[in-house]
């Protein structure tokens, strides 16, 4: 809005009275509510109640000075200031979308859904993922599901969509590499949240001599007496391995934070890390 109101003025346009940057005001107030709603008693559930209107309140004002900012910019010629309209049209959607979601969720006390909540207007496509840790119970991204071989290579890789079990991961990744490599692997072995029946039946059905899928919950005589069996242990063991994998692409390769913009720039940023570090490891074998 900055930006369109400078374009405007030197244009010789007269702009709207009355605009002020509430950037900093509405900062003050977010971080008064991150505060205030740490304690859960009723008054001070109550006074961030009030904050949160304070906050629609200033967003709903600034929403309106940026519809009148973009309704002047499009009468102009100038590309820049079209290009200037349609960035402001595209925040205003996602800005309404937010308050709409606030509004919902802490006015109306409604329960919105993950797969429904907006958490990011500049990469609206973030998901919301929980892994049930203790030390972070909600994280901001993707999950990112990699396929290992012998020799430390990561021969598939998928961006996952929103926030789905482990468990339904192991059937794509055994077609996967299926795909890749036209036969079976002789042994796969994975987390115990991909155990279950049906993943243990479908790998053998495939022809795997080798199926490590460490059982959940309780577990017979004869459950414990395959998972004690040599070979099931050194799976377990070389399964290990993935996680120091995983550890490197994240530290070494920036795979712990993308700074690329976009559903797009995700997808090349996460491609061009697990090629590095394929490259890295060719490098030293």
């Amino acid at each position: 809005m900055q930006r369109g109101r400078k374009l405007l003025s030197a244009a010789g346009q007269k702009v709207q009275a009355g605009f002020a940057d509430l950037t900093q005001e509405a900062k003050g107030r977010a971080r008064q509510i991150g505060e205030t709603l740490r304690s859960k008693k009723e008054a001070a559930q109550a006074q961030g109640r009030q904050l949160y209107e304070d906050l629609l309140s200033m967003t709903e004002q600034t929403i309106q000075w940026a519809v009148q900012t973009e309704q002047q910019l499009r009468k102009r010629s100038q590309q820049k200031a079209k290009r200037l309209a349609e960035t402001l049209m595209h925040f205003i959607s996602l800005a309404k979308q937010v308050m709409e979601q606030t509004q919902r969720r802490i006015l109306k006390n409604e329960k919105v859904p993950a797969s429904k909540k907006f958490v990011s207007l500049f990469e609206e496509h973030t998901d919301i993922i929980c892994r049930g840790k203790e030390s972070r119970p909600v994280e901001y991204g993707h999950k990112v599901w990699l396929n290992e071989v012998e020799g430390g290579l990561v021969s598939h890789y998928r961006i996952l969509e929103g926030n789905p079990s482990d468990e339904q991961q192991w059937k794509p990744s055994l077609k996967a590499h299926l795909k890749t490599f036209q036969e079976p692997p002789h042994q796969a072995s994975a987390d115990r949240g991909l155990s279950s029946e049906p993943n243990e039946q479908f790998a053998q059905n495939l022809g795997m001599k080798r199926v490590i899928l460490p059982k959940r919950g309780y577990r017979s005589k004869m459950r414990l007496k395959h998972e004690h069996t040599a070979w099931f242990v050194k799976g377990r063991h070389w399964h290990a391995g993935v996680e120091g994998r995983i550890s490197i692409l994240k530290r070494a390769h920036d795979l712990g934070r993308c700074l690329a913009h976009g559903l797009t720039g995700f997808h090349l940023w996460v491609g061009w890390g697990v090629i590095a570090g394929n490259l890295a490891v060719l490098g030293r074998t």
